[in-house]
């Protein structure tokens, strides 16, 4: 370790440090939702077609979340600080590409490029962040991450649509040098050296390859059956193979003596069970927000911009929320506190459901808040509980699985609720017999694409065909939202079951809050400075901790790491 960063001095920057993090991870939580309100205006730009559209969102998806678990590895080995910083070069450089390009192929694979560096800098940001905070302020920290993190994916059509009112479609990715800029010189100074402790921990290149395969076959199949149905052969192809390569996957890993992915980890039920909440929270995030921006811009009439401001409420409820989870969950224990969030999402699934409410200015702003608030309530309890069921030296990987459940659950919450909209929107479309062929074949293609066509037509047929697509948009966006509701209410009963919750803490219970402090305390590797002299170093795990007693030897439910 550089003798700059002694622990006493980790200890006083740790709070620079957490802000240097935020502004590194905005970069990957704003990018994909950005592209939402973005899309017209690169058809415009580029004359890209709607599987080109498309994959612009899906190539960086499905690089971002094949890469997060082997990249969470490889900054455990070498260093996390040191693939942050490599993702945010690959990330702004690519972003700059990407501006200026001239095709929609061209552009898709500076998306795919830019997910590799998107993959570099998640995994780290979190791992860091667990080894810098201890105790009670780690899980504070956590809630600041997941908040920034959080309102990043809400903030984006608000970013997207302010830059596509003023500029050109290339500012939406030219905005990303400034911020990767700013986050490269504020890590090189902020941010401490940080690396597993297992100095000789050796790579999985076979199991990061297997996982590589699996997820790019399960994703892409899952991505093209709104397209081509679950018939397609194409699609049976990559599901097909996508399973046969994560039970693959599975079988090497359980043999191997060095597991990028040490399956035992889901053995521990806080583990396996808050990565399936967080799973599901994205899940309904994403896929909920693919319909409403667009629902805001083709049904309602908005704007970009003002598009992007009717989701701002999402955030709020994020940043209002998120840092004040631990709290709650000190009171009342995790699973009480996740349940709740995800009821309240559930509640506000079925509200988007009512046009009355969604449509409304006043309403549409309430239900989002808390919408807001109701992700924040389930997904910070169930990142500190991934967290905290994982050895310390363990952060990179750790933060990496619950990385990539939540880049899946988005890929996934697009790919089967715009599934479940498409069918829903066919079925819904009236006899449109009276329009030209061309005219009914572009309103049973998408809800955009009858509105261009419309524009075309006499004004009878116009309202005729622009009626029929947007009520049929309107059903097939109730049954995406309420389907998410139902997934919500079904992820609450497995919480239930099968999350382990830290019990709560009644206020005037002095001797439980010491003894609730002293297993926070356990529960990290760093001391911090005024235990320096133990010999502890920063994302190096020491045996012995206070007073010489052992320490780290079990987990947050008092149970033995996984080996």
């Amino acid at each position: 370790m550089p003798s700059r960063w002694t622990p006493e001095r980790i200890h006083q920057r740790r709070w620079f440090t957490l802000i240097a993090i935020c502004i590194a991870v905005t970069i990957t939580s704003i990018d994909n939702t950005i592209m939402n309100v973005g899309l017209p205006s690169i058809v415009r730009g580029v004359g890209a077609s709607q599987a080109q559209l498309q994959w612009l969102i899906d190539s960086y998806t499905i690089v971002f979340a094949c890469l997060l678990l082997t990249m969470g590895a490889i900054g455990d080995k070498w260093g996390r600080h040191h693939t942050m910083m490599i993702g945010l070069v690959v990330f702004g450089g690519f972003s700059a590409v990407a501006s200026q390009a001239d095709s929609a192929d061209s552009l898709i694979i500076c998306r795919g490029l830019m997910g590799i560096g998107g993959a570099l800098i998640l995994p780290a940001t979190l791992a860091i962040l667990s080894n810098t905070f201890e105790g009670k302020e780690r899980s504070k920290a956590i809630g600041i991450w997941a908040a920034v993190a959080g309102i990043g994916v809400a903030a984006g059509p608000l970013f997207g649509g302010f830059l596509l009112d003023h500029f050109w479609w290339g500012s939406i990715f030219l905005i990303n040098v400034p911020i990767c800029i700013v986050a490269v010189v504020m890590g090189w100074f902020l941010i401490p050296p940080s690396k597993s402790a297992e100095v000789g921990h050796r790579l999985d290149p076979m199991g990061a390859i297997l996982s590589i395969v699996a997820l790019v076959g399960l994703l892409y199949g899952i991505i093209e059956i709104p397209e081509k149905g679950w018939s397609s052969p194409e699609v049976l192809f990559a599901v097909g193979s996508g399973i046969v390569f994560l039970a693959l996957f599975t079988w090497w890993e359980m043999r191997s003596d060095h597991p990028m992915l040490d399956l035992n980890f889901f053995r521990n039920s806080r583990f396996s069970a808050a990565s399936m909440t967080i799973t599901i929270n994205y899940f309904v995030m994403f896929g909920s927000t693919f319909l409403i921006v667009q629902y805001f811009q083709f049904i309602l009439g908005y704007s970009p911009l003002k598009a992007g401001v009717m989701t701002a409420p999402v955030a709020v409820g994020l940043m209002v929320m998120s840092p004040q989870s631990h709290k709650l969950v000190a009171r009342w224990g995790t699973t009480r506190v996740v349940i709740v969030g995800l009821v309240v999402c559930a509640g506000v699934m079925v509200c988007y459901g009512i046009e009355s409410i969604i449509s409304s200015d006043i309403g549409g702003i309430v239900v989002r808040a808390i919408f807001g608030a109701g992700l924040a309530l389930a997904a910070t309890p169930a990142t500190e509980s991934i967290m905290g069921a994982l050895p310390r030296d363990r952060a990179g990987v750790g933060s990496a699985v619950n990385d990539t459940t939540r880049q899946i659950g988005g890929a996934l919450g697009v790919a089967v609720i715009g599934s479940l909209f498409a069918w829903r929107y066919h079925a819904s479309l009236s006899d449109l017999s009276g329009l030209p062929a061309d005219a009914a074949d572009a309103a049973q293609n998408s809800i955009g694409k009858a509105i261009q066509v419309a524009e075309t037509l006499p004004s009878d047929q116009a309202a005729l065909l622009l009626d029929n697509a947007k009520q049929a948009y309107v059903s097939g966006m109730r049954v995406g939202v309420w389907t998410c509701a139902v997934i919500l209410i079904g992820a609450a009963l497995l919480t239930a079951k099968f999350l382990p919750s830290t019990p709560g803490t009644p206020d005037d219970d002095e001797k439980l809050v010491m003894l609730r402090s002293k297993r926070f305390r356990l529960m990290t590797a760093f001391s911090d400075s005024q235990h320096a002299a133990s010999g502890v170093t920063f994302g190096h795990r020491n045996s012995r901790g206070n007073h010489g007693k052992a320490r780290n030897d079990r987990n947050d439910e008092g149970q033995p790491w996984p080996t």
